[in-house]
């Protein structure tokens, strides 16, 4: 069916590029990538070469405190089907992506890092499964040899609780690196979320998917962006947009705390009765009155943090504003 919807394309004339509207958009986030765009879009100009279809690349310059945009503009002058927008300010890659989702036009849009650990050479396979029916094709770490000892295990952990406690199901190794048809760009669009976990996101529109494995590159130039401690916020902010089971949680721990308190209350009394009324230990009340104090204290925490995230849902307040853009309709 899709393979009929793509020979079908309309090949009409964009009133911006001059150019057939777009079968394929990459979705590019970019925050400080100045010294990798050369070689990212020499090989992806390499690939829609061999691949011959009509296409757009979407580049988005996440609050940038680098030359990135310049470079953008200066390829868009090169190459029309760049497409280059810069935000107001950094909002995140999250909302970044959801920048470029909404500006692609292509019957399918590939989201991938601009750091070239996504590899533009998966961009065929990809394309093939969809072209056989699949309508997201999302590609599968076949190793984390990039990424330290520690950074490893906890991701393996959060995928791992992630699978126990969440609504949804992720596959382990399966990042933003991804092909969405043009039902899933327009499901994800459609979502309210102002808290978005993107990759949960997805996996929650449903759809037919497919995975294919890739090897991660070392990243060619700059550092990354993730501090460790973003990384725990984000992963955090995962779990709770997508499990209620942490709130839930203190339902059961309640009852267990007070399972222990009606036993020992017996214990007491049975004590008293039978024995006589005991002097009661000092260090026994501050162990147990800091020990319910601090498991209060967690329980409210967890409550603050899914009220902080409806406080931030209920105030509506745009994804990103957009302070330059090129090679694309203003109107959007």
């Amino acid at each position: 069916m899709l393979i009929s919807s793509m020979s079908e394309t309309p090949q009409l004339e964009s009133p911006v590029s001059q150019s057939p509207l777009p079968i394929l958009s990459v979705i590019l986030p970019c925050h400080n990538e100045a010294e990798n765009l050369d070689l990212l879009f020499s090989r992806l100009e390499a690939v829609f070469e061999t691949m011959a279809i009509p296409y757009e690349l979407i580049a988005i310059d996440d609050g940038s405190t680098d030359d990135t945009y310049a470079r953008l503009v200066a390829h868009h002058t090169r190459n029309p089907r760049i497409i280059t927008i810069r935000l107001a300010r950094n909002f995140g890659k999250e909302n970044t992506v959801s920048c470029g989702l909404s500006h692609a036009r292509g019957n399918a849009a590939i989201i991938m890092d601009s750091d070239l650990q996504h590899p533009p050479e998966i961009i065929p396979e990809l394309y093939k499964k969809w072209q056989d029916g699949v309508q997201m094709v999302y590609a599968l770490r076949r190793n984390r040899d990039t990424d330290g000892i520690a950074r490893r295990q906890f991701s393996h952990f959060y995928y791992w609780l992630f699978d126990k406690i969440g609504d949804i199901k992720l596959p382990e190794g399966a990042g933003d690196f991804r092909l969405l048809d043009r039902k899933v760009i327009d499901a994800v669009n459609a979502l309210p979320e102002r808290s978005r976990f993107m990759k949960g996101l997805m996996s929650w529109v449903g759809f037919s998917s497919a995975s294919v494995e890739f090897d991660v590159a070392p990243r060619y130039k700059g550092i990354s962006s993730w501090s460790p401690i973003g990384l725990i916020r984000f992963a955090f902010d995962g779990l709770l947009s997508f499990s209620s089971i942490p709130l839930r949680m203190w339902t059961a721990i309640g009852c267990v705390v007070s399972l222990f308190s009606l036993l020992y209350m017996s214990y007491l009394l049975i004590q008293t009765t039978l024995f006589g009324i005991d002097v009661p230990g000092f260090a026994t009340i501050m162990v147990s009155v800091l020990m319910l104090g601090g498991i209060q204290l967690i329980g409210l925490g967890v409550l603050a943090e899914y009220i902080a995230r409806i406080f931030v849902e209920v105030k509506r307040r745009p994804l990103y504003f957009i302070a330059e853009q090129r090679g694309i309709d203003d109107s959007k």
